[in-house]
């Protein structure tokens, strides 16, 4: 690419810049603010969510694919529901295999909204006239099948015996033309020879009929074509649905209300401005004219992450905001290893130029490779996470893809038109004068000879949390072991015991109540027993008299049946296992190599036992956000892993008479103002979501912190010491090589000698 090109495309990119912040913020035009076009979820707009699941009994008998059919007939019913109650952007979406996640907007009378859901369906046909003429007591069965009359798909209709007289009737009255349209159904377009099937007082579908109809079975076609498949399913499964196809209790339902989400909203906002401008301002100081580079791609980054999300409709929640800040600290990641190793190319005596063009070649393959190890672990939270955790693992995702991007094409854009200027000098690109790289640290270290120490550590604490957690066990959040969360904003502060005496009458287990809210004017009541719905409302009403709250006092409330934990530890084993195998088969078939793969896994297992120690020496809760944050410390660790690796490979292939230890050491070394770089700048834009949010975002933002810390002490003082124990066996082989060729070079000396 010539100058000139490349000086009008990052003129470019500063306006696309500037003009995208601009209209993110405040619009433009017929663009709305990201605000207003960006979907939030529950946890900020407020709503009801509940998890129902089909009972056993209904279910027992039935194979997989009769199981899916019949939640999905269910869903198409629920659905039809939620909508008829007039809940805009509500939506019935199918949980693992035999749950339904239903979930209302701006919906703030839980108890109401979950008995509507809930309730027997009322399935009616009508004449035009709005005249009664069978129920769905009186239809045993709908079902699709395909139309060889009109092409495409029918639904059939099986009547008892009083149904088949009835609907007999009617067509023969309906047929005849003695029904006069009703005003209702006039507006909306029925026939006067029509029979009108509804459910939940909405039309399903209203066909007409020419003549009286006989018989136990009804077709109903459309001409000109039949039904599409899906249009025919759904049609049928709404009108067998008379009553819901399986009974369905509730295992999990959450209240919030828009008071609380909207305030955690707007200081995960400024908790993430605050994060962003002390990476730029980190990033400034640490590599002055590239990290104003570095910034500028930084801003187009977010622009692209949240304009995707919007594009893409997807649900913001706030564990996604929580995600996007974490992906920040790790975009940062992707400049500081292509800036670090332009300085050493530079530092190694290169022109400014042609350091910028080797920098970024042999920095690339070690982006790729961190980057995608990461997106493993993210693409495995997303399918085994539960809904809040997807949001969370979506926009980590997104986060990583798109910062390769910003990374290599923008980045480079940029740094290319630095080094082909004449401002091009070595203080702009982190060197000092006389060539020396700029660096945290200056002094090199030992690593491989100390690393018994290091082992000692590592087992010290792990052993400590294992003690722990056997003595004292863990303290497991409602949502692993069961259990109900209400938060009552109770106007004031009052005496926790004087409440806890109040419900003294429920017996509830376990059961804490703590004071909450900037005024501690809020309580949290929790315990192990999972109260449904109706218990929660009666809990509220017990306070009532004494303290006159009502149910619009109830801020948030959650209820997790047993089963939901069991799932979760479950799952959280299931999901580290996974990305490990996936992490391991990738790691391998990159460095074609079983010890970097085994090494990198063994860290793995070491940083989610460190945490889990972390967890059970500090008695911190274990909930559904650790499992996002185990993952993602599997992620990080692992990407801090690569990197190291990647430069040992490297190393190896240019001094090859080093010994494993001299090489193991000089790469860390070389990565290791790297490796604090990217940990420091993802802690800073950690700590201030900590510091400033509301509990939930803590608990995702805790575990991170910790994993930060945890994956970059093993990657440089396990994982590498670890792969010198498997490579002894090359040192060995050096050694006896050398050896033999020095026992060989004496032989000829006597010899020589001795002619």
């Amino acid at each position: 690419m010539n100058a000139k090109l490349r000086k009008v495309l990052a003129v470019l990119v500063v306006i696309a810049v500037l003009f995208g912040w601009y209209v993110t913020i405040f619009g433009i035009g017929p663009v709305s603010s990201i605000k207003d076009v960006m979907k939030f979820g529950l946890d900020i707009n407020g709503g009801v969510y509940v998890v129902l699941e089909a009972d056993e009994e209904d279910t027992a008998d039935m194979s997989a694919d009769e199981l899916k059919e019949v939640m999905e007939q269910t869903r198409a019913v629920l659905n039809n529901r939620v909508n008829a109650m007039g809940i805009s952007e509500a939506t019935v979406s199918l949980e693992g295999t035999n749950r339904l996640r239903v979930e209302m907007p701006g919906v703030d009378n839980a108890q109401s909204a979950i008995e509507q859901i809930g309730k027997t369906a009322q399935l009616r046909f009508l004449l035009a006239d709005g005249s009664e003429v069978l129920t769905g007591n009186e239809v045993k069965d709908a079902y699709m099948d395909t139309d060889n009359e009109h092409g495409g798909y029918k639904i059939v209709l099986e009547f008892t015996a009083d149904g088949s007289d009835k609907f007999a009737e009617a067509t023969g009255k309906a047929a005849a033309g003695e029904v006069t349209v009703s005003d209702a159904f006039a507006e909306a377009q029925v026939q006067k020879n029509a029979v009108v099937i509804m459910l939940d007082d909405e039309i399903v579908t209203a066909p007409t009929c020419d003549g009286k109809i006989v018989g136990t079975n009804c077709e109903i076609t459309q001409r000109g074509g039949g039904y599409a498949k899906e249009e025919a399913s759904n049609t049928a499964a709404l009108i067998r649905g008379g009553a819901l196809p399986v009974s369905l209790h509730e295992i999990t339902s959450s209240v919030q209300t828009a008071t609380i989400g909207v305030d955690a909203l707007n200081k995960s906002v400024v908790a993430g401005a605050i994060g962003l401008g002390l990476v730029f301002l980190l990033m400034l100081l640490m590599y002055n004219v590239l990290g104003l580079i570095a910034d500028i791609a930084l801003l187009l980054y977010v622009l692209i992450v949240l304009w995707i999300m919007a594009g893409m409709g997807s649900v913001l929640t706030l564990p996604g905001i929580a995600g996007i800040i974490l992906s920040i600290g790790m975009a940062v990641d992707a400049n500081v290893i292509i800036f670090a190793r332009i300085k050493e190319e530079i530092a190694a005596g290169k022109t400014i130029r042609v350091a910028v063009d080797q920098g970024f070649r042999h920095a690339l393959t070690t982006v790729l490779d961190a980057q995608i190890t990461t997106l493993i672990a993210s693409v495995v939270l997303y399918e085994i996470g539960s809904t809040s955790v997807k949001g969370f693992a979506l926009t980590l995702m997104i986060g990583i893809i798109v910062s390769i991007f910003t990374a290599v094409v923008i980045t480079q854009l940029f740094v290319g038109l630095l080094a082909g200027s004449k401002m091009a000098k070595n203080r702009h690109f982190g060197v000092n004068e006389d060539g020396t790289p700029r660096n945290l640290l200056k002094k090199e270290f030992k690593f491989i000879s100390n690393r018994k120490i290091f082992y000692c550590f590592s087992a010290a604490v792990i052993i400590i949390g294992l003690l722990f957690s056997v003595v004292r066990g863990f303290n497991y959040g409602i949502d692993f072991t069961g259990g109900t969360m209400i938060q009552i904003d109770m106007g004031k502060t009052v005496d926790i015991e004087e409440v806890k005496d109040e419900l003294a009458d429920y017996d509830m287990k376990d059961l804490s109540i703590v004071l909450a809210g900037d005024q501690e004017d809020q309580i949290i009541i929790k315990t192990t027993d999972a109260l449904n719905n109706d218990k929660r409302a009666e809990v509220v009403d017990t306070l009532s008299e004494k303290y006159g709250v009502t149910q619009d006092n109830v801020l948030a409330s959650e209820e997790f049946g047993p089963t939901v934990g069991r799932e979760l530890k479950s799952n959280a084993v299931k999901s580290v296992l996974i990305a490990a195998i996936g992490m391991l088969i990738y790691i391998i078939f990159r460095f074609r190599s079983w010890k970097y793969g085994v090494a990198s896994i063994a860290g793995i297992f070491h940083d989610v036992l460190f945490v889990l120690a972390f967890y059970a020496i500090f008695n911190v809760t274990v909930n559904n956000p650790f499992i996002a944050g185990i993952l993602t410390v599997v992620g990080y660790s692992i990407n801090d892993t690569i990197v190291i690796f990647d430069r040992i490979r490297e190393n190896k292939k240019i001094y090859k008479k080093d010994t494993n230890e001299v090489t193991i050491d000089r790469s860390i070394n070389q990565t290791l103002n790297r490796s604090i770089m990217t940990s420091l700048t993802t802690l800073v834009c950690m700590v201030p979501m900590f510091l400033m949010v509301s509990t939930s975002i803590r608990e995702f933002v805790l575990p991170l912190m910790v994993g930060v810390l945890v994956g970059t002490y093993s990657s440089i003082f396990l994982c590498s010491p670890l792969f010198y124990e498997f490579s002894k066996s090359e040192d060995a082989s050096k050694y006896l090589t050398a050896q033999k060729a020095k026992e060989k070079k004496e032989a000829k000396k006597v010899s020589k000698k001795n002619k």
